[in-house]
């Protein structure tokens, strides 16, 4: 057998068991994939195995701390899907359902998979929604992390205003041809301002962050087969935001000056100024969510569901794969059963991958 036949024979017989399938059923299907392969080199998922593989991929994704949920996921095929245009009228579809005025839906939305003949389609975003970077005088405006990025979409035309929460457009490549940007309608940037339920003074910060993390550069890969353009969401744990996209030094930075506005005594490390700034960065991110209708999970019970998943799969007769270093929250990691615990990181075959930049 192929490598493609051997991970989709083995993808065909653990989905079609999971949807009660007969044996029959089974064996009729594995040989329509093989002699698609035969001739094709390929073969097509039917839209259930494209459903319920994209959901297998979550339930295998060794870092994600959100598993429990995997069943639920909202699939989109968007496989038809051959020009610019039809790429960003889907990632639109994505957003504004995905985003469902704030109670967070987990959607993919799925385009064609990598196959000869046909140009690949590739999503430059890291995340749909993200802010732009600059540098500036030896300073950094915005997310450090985009920098990169931002340059790209500049090149093409696009224009930011300069501010720290620039929302970046879409880019679409198809193939060979020029990178295609899209501006992000106002009505679908779902975004959240960010406040304190005790200190007045935080909301002076200005700062505010995006209501759905949608993943967009990651490869989904279902028995075999390789969707390089696959974005996805779940919805945000906190620490995400606050103990990472807004605390790292290498990100937006805020500890050194939430610690002055609260008047920490920042003169020595061990006065933990960091852990009380970054405590109270992570409740103003959970008050502002809640208080605005945006879905999110603190990672205390973001751990206790993965407890739940867990015991899920025991019973399911599955093993369960992880990444530790992913799974453990970056704030009070200890206070989790995670943090005690260690797990197996083998990669799983059907499951969502990283790739090579388009750019």
């Amino acid at each position: 057998m192929t490598p493609i036949l051997d991970e989709a024979r083995a993808f065909i017989e653990q989905c079609y068991q999971e949807l009660n399938k007969s044996e029959s059923d089974m064996m009729l299907r594995l040989q329509q994939i093989e002699d698609e392969l035969k001739t094709e080199g390929t073969y097509t998922h039917t839209r259930e195995e494209l459903v319920h593989g994209a959901k297998m991929a979550w339930r295998n994704s060794n870092r994600c701390i959100g598993r429990l949920f995997w069943n639920s996921l909202n699939v989109f095929d968007a496989r038809d899907a051959s020009t610019e245009d039809e790429v960003f009228g889907a990632l639109e579809r994505h957003l504004d359902y995905a985003s469902n005025n704030g109670r967070i839906r987990p959607t993919i939305t799925i385009f064609r998979p990598s196959q000869r003949h046909q140009p690949d389609i590739r999503i430059w975003n890291h995340q749909l929604i993200r802010y732009a970077g600059y540098v500036e005088d030896g300073q950094y405006i915005g997310d450090p992390h985009s920098i990169a990025f931002t340059k790209k979409c500049e090149g093409f035309g696009w224009k930011g205003q300069g501010t720290h929460f620039d929302v970046l457009p879409f880019v679409v490549q198809i193939g060979d041809g020029p990178p295609q940007w899209k501006e992000i309608d106002l009505n679908l940037r779902l975004e959240v301002s960010l406040r304190h339920p005790e200190f007045d003074w935080f909301q002076d910060l200005g700062l505010k962050w995006y209501g759905v993390p949608i993943i967009s550069d990651m490869e989904l890969k279902i028995g075999g087969i390789s969707y390089k353009a696959a974005p996805f969401n779940g919805w945000y744990m906190e620490t995400e935001i606050g103990a990472r996209n807004l605390a790292d030094e290498n990100r937006y930075n805020l500890l050194p000056k939430v610690a002055s506005c609260m008047g920490l005594d920042m003169s020595r490390m061990a006065t933990l100024w960091k852990d009380k700034a970054l405590i109270e960065l992570n409740i103003a991110v959970l008050h502002s969510f809640k208080e605005d209708g945006v879905s999110i999970v603190d990672h205390h019970t973001a751990a206790q569901q993965f407890r739940l998943f867990e015991e899920n799969e025991k019973s399911a007769d599955r093993d369960v794969t992880g990444d530790w270093t992913w799974l453990i929250p970056p704030v009070s990691p200890a206070t989790t059963h995670i943090f005690h615990k260690e797990y197996d990181n083998t990669w799983n075959t059907t499951n969502y991958f990283y790739q090579d930049r388009p750019y």
